[in-house]
């Protein structure tokens, strides 16, 4: 078992998360139940995954939620970019939020090869 807490990408993607959680809250009020929604849930999913993942005996299992983590993270680029071509983020807003993303992908993706 790892400690989660300890772990920076654990740390850096509850940093994420509060941003979305941020950035979201400017979204019209129509996509409460939309993108909105969608976005903090996969964003939550990010450091619930780490830290799920964390808690389980083997290195396999944690490597499974990894990937998962990682799913989460190309689902909110995803959703992200469609937010921007809806005009709900600008361009320097995607650009920031994308660059941290792609830092968590970065770091879970190093930190699962090591786990194998």
């Amino acid at each position: 078992m790892h400690r989660f807490k300890d772990l920076e990408i654990w740390k850096q993607s509850r940093l994420f998360c509060k941003d979305i959680y941020e950035i979201t809250s400017f979204f019209p009020e129509a996509e409460k139940f939309g993108l909105t929604s969608q976005l903090r849930r996969a964003s939550i999913s990010i450091p619930s995954n780490i830290a799920e993942g964390a808690s389980r005996k083997s290195n396999k299992d944690f490597t499974r939620f990894l990937e998962i983590t990682i799913g989460s993270c190309y689902e909110i680029e995803t959703q992200l970019l469609i937010a921007n071509d809806l005009g709900f983020l600008n361009e320097e807003n995607l650009n920031s939020l994308l660059l941290k993303l792609e830092v968590i992908i970065k770091m879970t993706s190093k930190f699962k090869s090591t786990l194998k």
